[in-house]
């Protein structure tokens, strides 16, 4: 049985009266309680995830579906998490790094070209930057736990009819991806698309897009399906029944450069962790550490040895 967030009153961080110590802001709004941290003038809010349960992964019938998103599973989401609202911008990732290594280079983009190892780097050095910040990546049921919103279709406004491999229109309010994401495109350098056939628009070249520029679920995150691929800390299986495999982490949420059928809540891939391409990117989550090396510990113990690359071919 899913549980939607609204429910969760006992778990809701305001109750307590106080703030995080590393909150430069905090307060509750349509979508969910909110609380900001600031680097050097830049701002990120992290949005408040109650605990609750839902089925993970993908029923046979969804258009679209792989065979390793099932099969489907009842978790627990334990405990309540703060979420970025947006995947990590190159202005932040500036801020912290002091670089920037993304390919399109707008200060408002989610930055990319960032390894699952780079992405280690930034939180360790942000989690110094602020007093008693413990940021890390978000585990797959986080992730797909947040990205659902206590759904069960193949996004968090519905299931998806797809026309054509870069062509799914109900993707077109929430999501950038390969069909949507040239039009009125604003930086020179893009990605050539002009022999991508059955696109939903018609464009030239496409690329990545400033962050907030579609709908947020109703947890209030932007972005959560296409734009860019996000790193979880977990391994990589093929399929929830099958053996870890350390060799490779999973992504989530699919990308700008992604065909339709990749943009969807239960879609799952595998890279390897030293991969830095132009359409993976990543958004952090503050969770109990001890929990965290707890997941990590269980991931280790059942890994497999390392297999082939799993990341899929568009």
């Amino acid at each position: 049985m899913t549980t939607t967030a609204t429910a969760q009153r006992p778990s809701h961080p305001l109750d307590s009266g106080i703030a995080p110590s590393w909150a430069s802001e905090i307060g509750e709004d349509q979508w969910a309680p909110f609380a900001s941290l600031e680097i050097d003038g830049v701002v990120e809010r992290m949005r408040w995830i109650p605990p609750g349960d839902f089925q993970m992964g993908s029923p046979e019938s969804e258009n679209g579906r792989y065979g390793d998103e099932g099969p489907v599973q009842n978790q627990s989401i334990a405990a309540g998490f703060w979420m970025m609202e947006t995947p990590v911008t190159q202005e932040l990732w500036q801020a912290v790094m002091g670089e920037n290594p993304s390919y399109f280079k707008s200060g408002k983009r989610p930055v990319e070209q960032v390894s699952w190892d780079d992405g280690q780097g930034f939180i360790e050095k942000l989690n110094s930057r602020l007093d008693g910040l413990k940021l890390c990546l978000p585990s797959e049921a986080q992730w797909e736990y947040a990205c659902r919103v206590g759904t069960q279709t193949a996004t968090y406004v519905g299931d998806l009819e797809i026309a054509g491999d870069y062509n799914a229109p109900g993707l077109d309010e929430i999501a950038w991806y390969s069909g949507n994401c040239g039009v009125d495109f604003d930086l020179a350098d893009g990605q050539d698309m002009t022999g991508w056939s059955e696109k939903q628009y018609e464009f030239s070249i496409g690329g990545t897009r400033e962050v907030k520029q579609k709908k947020p679920n109703g947890f209030g995150l932007y972005d959560m399906l296409g734009s860019v691929w996000e790193w979880c800390e977990d391994y990589w299986r093929e399929g929830y029944e099958a053996e870890f495999d350390p060799s490779f982490r999973v992504v989530r949420g699919g990308s700008w450069f992604s065909d339709a059928r990749y943009v969807r809540a239960a879609c799952r891939c595998g890279s390897t962790p030293d991969d830095a391409l132009y359409d993976i990117g990543f958004r952090c989550v503050e969770f109990k550490p001890e929990l965290q090396q707890e997941s990590r510990e269980r991931s280790r113990a059942n890994s497999a040895e390392p297999g082939e690359d799993r990341e899929r071919e568009s």
